[in-house]
């Protein structure tokens, strides 16, 4: 076995006998990595608190066969305390941690995904701005560094320029009238608009959308994750806001 250090997002853990966890963990330069946290429940643990979902820590581990077994933790950055004190905040939270651990193969680095979940909880713990927005973007953004990068103005058909009045999961984002697959939904011109400043971090053009564009660019980015994802984000369900009809519904052909 060789001895490790990492910073590391704690993504979800699981109960393991007794008193242990077992951690699955987002490393900036291992990846995700699964480890025992052996005493972690007993009251009188000595990092049972730094390691919850939403914490960023520093973690030395022995790696293992199958699992690694963590015997230091040091936090970081507590955002899992923050975060849980704001119920909009926290299951936004919870969506991205579950996304991220999709997203993401064991033992496979990927220091892009650390850094923009590391950056998405940052901000929900400062409430920098609305937590819908900030899910949205880092979905929207942790797609695109897994390689499926929608395009929200050129046709992801032909590559017309645009604006165009279509979007089709299935194509990759907008979508001309002669590329149009059927079933394709059609936003309106200002949810175009959110959804490009999202993936850029556009946030002072984001800050200005009204609820209903918010409403509709959210069902259209779950939509959109969930495709490429082949299966549902159970904690967006948590999440409170209300998505457009006919984004889920084509979402879910």
């Amino acid at each position: 076995m060789s001895l490790y250090r990492d910073a590391a997002i704690v993504l979800r853990t699981h109960k393991l006998g007794e008193a242990d966890r077992i951690v699955t963990l987002l490393g900036r330069s291992k990846g995700k990595v699964r480890a025992v946290a052996k005493g972690v429940r007993r009251t009188r643990s000595r990092f049972g608190a730094r390691l919850e979902p939403g914490m960023v820590v520093d973690v030395q581990c022995y790696e293992g066969r199958s699992l690694d077994t963590v015997t230091q933790a040091e936090s970081l950055a507590p955002y899992g305390d923050q975060i849980a004190r704001d119920y909009a905040a926290w299951t936004a939270a919870s969506a991205m941690l579950e996304t991220a651990d999709r997203l993401t193969e064991e033992r496979e680095p990927i220091t892009a995904q650390f850094t923009l979940l590391a950056g998405g909880l940052s901000a929900l713990a400062a409430g920098q701005h609305d937590s819908s927005l900030l899910l949205d973007s880092y979905l929207v953004r942790a797609v695109s560094v897994a390689g499926w990068t929608p395009t929200f103005d050129a046709c992801a058909g032909c590559g017309a320029p645009g604006p165009h009045r279509a979007f089709n999961l299935a194509s990759g984002g907008a979508v001309c009238s002669s590329c149009r697959p059927p079933g394709s939904a059609a936003p309106r011109p200002e949810t175009f608009t959110l959804l490009g400043a999202l993936l850029v971090g556009d946030w002072s053009t984001a800050s200005t959308s009204d609820d209903r564009t918010r409403q509709e660019a959210s069902g259209l980015v779950s939509a959109y994750v969930q495709w490429h994802l082949e299966r549902g984000v159970r904690s967006l369900r948590l999440v409170d806001r209300t998505a457009d009809t006919a984004a889920v519904r084509e979402g879910t052909r």
